[in-house]
């Protein structure tokens, strides 16, 4: 098994269950810190072993740090500052703890921070780390808009988190920690794992990129990774994608050759950083491959097409990760081959010789009921997505 990032065992922050009952009695009784859906993301990635090696939310040192070099204050290599931010503070009154609480679950507590710095980010902070992590400012980028929203009072220190928010609870059957997922790959007997990062179901191009990763790899397995955190307007939610995905998977890949699982994060749409961070995750998921592919983690036209890519060339010191990053290239339905190929290994084709389709077009299919080309998507999967469209009110999915 692949060592964890950092460290030579995974660190989950989440509270033994034995150990809970006690520790819910101290979270009530310590001050209320109602904390934003970013902070409460984060929480959740280091409770479930994610984010190890580290052991809490960084300070204002380690923020800037981190978007000067990609470095914390004490040296450790991180793309993304991982911070716990708030709008409003109670009187903390002198405590050295203070309970988290969770604003999806009716603010129940999430987690007891062990409270080493209390420091507010001052406009130029937000500024330098916006123009550093999203490489704009542009408040119509949606990661810059959610990162401006979340508060100025920046909280930092070791952490125990108390649950997994609403992920256990509501996606029991995908959502799945880092250690579990190390466990199951180990139980599978997987050697090599390739990782996949999905927040939509998957075309026939997204399945080939999978194969071809696989293959190429010697992988035993493909991990196809759902995130089931916050989304863009109009993506379908996690259990019709999980339908579809699964679908894909029972008709596709061959026995004991993909996993399908959920974790509890939002995405960032910070592009190439976010990409470094995807890996570190899956990395302490137990992958020893990664996919990325065009404009991965990408929006609009903020990124270059192939930035979260070579940013593992000069940005990521060289044997900072173990695992290796599967490059891939956009994936489309050649004519010529009666198969799927990757643009830049189909240099003899010209655009008449590919099926494309775009979005708006395929969605558009499926609300009316009209199932795609088979090239496109297959057809108990399209099954699936159609279902889902014609139930809903006007046929306009939430």
């Amino acid at each position: 098994m692949i060592a964890p990032y950092g460290a030579s065992e995974l660190r989950p922050l989440c509270v033994a269950d034995a150990d809970r009952p006690a520790a819910l009695e101290t979270a009530a009784r310590l001050p209320q810190v109602r904390i934003g859906r970013a902070a409460a993301a984060n929480a959740v990635m280091l409770g479930g072993g994610y984010f190890t090696p580290l052991t809490g939310f960084m300070n204002r040192a380690d923020a800037l740090g981190i978007a000067d070099s990609m470095h914390t204050a004490d040296g450790l290599f991180w793309p993304v500052p991982i911070l716990c931010r708030a709008e409003t503070l109670p009187d903390l009154g002198g405590q050295s703890q203070v309970t988290l609480c969770d604003p999806h679950r009716d603010h129940a507590p999430l987690g007891i921070l062990q409270l080493e710095n209390c420091e507010q980010l001052s406009n130029d902070d937000l500024e330098h780390l916006c123009q550093a992590i999203y490489r704009t400012t542009d408040a119509k980028h949606p990661g810059v808009a959610e990162f401006l929203a979340q508060g100025e009072w920046l909280l930092s220190g070791a952490l125990q988190v108390l649950n997994h928010s609403y992920f256990a609870d509501e996606f029991s059957q995908i959502y799945r920690t880092a250690p579990q997922l190390r466990a199951e790959i180990t139980e599978r007997g997987w050697q090599r794992t390739v990782a996949f990062q999905t927040r939509n179901p998957m075309h026939r191009a997204h399945e080939e990129i999978c194969r071809l990763a696989m293959e190429r790899t010697g992988a035993d397995g493909c991990l196809i990774h759902m995130l089931l955190g916050r989304l863009k307007p109009g993506d379908l939610p996690a259990d019709v994608r999980f339908k579809a995905i699964q679908a894909m998977a029972d008709s596709s890949f061959p026995a004991n050759s993909c996993l399908i699982a959920g974790y509890g994060f939002d995405m960032l749409y910070a592009g190439p950083r976010e990409a470094v961070l995807h890996a570190i995750f899956r990395q302490n998921a137990g992958a020893t491959h990664f996919i990325i592919g065009r404009d991965h983690a990408g929006v609009d036209d903020y990124y270059g097409a192939f930035d979260a890519q070579t940013i593992f060339d000069d940005g990521v010191p060289p044997g900072t990760l173990a695992i290796e990053i599967f490059r891939a290239d956009h994936t489309v339905y050649s004519r010529k081959l009666n198969r799927v190929v990757m643009l830049r290994e189909a240099p003899d084709h010209g655009p008449e010789d590919f099926m494309t389709l775009s979005g708006t077009k395929l969605r558009q299919m499926l609300q009316n009921g009209e199932p795609p080309p088979p090239e496109i998507a297959r057809a108990e999967v399209a099954q699936i997505l159609i279902d889902y469209y014609q139930s809903c009110p006007n046929n306009i999915p939430d």
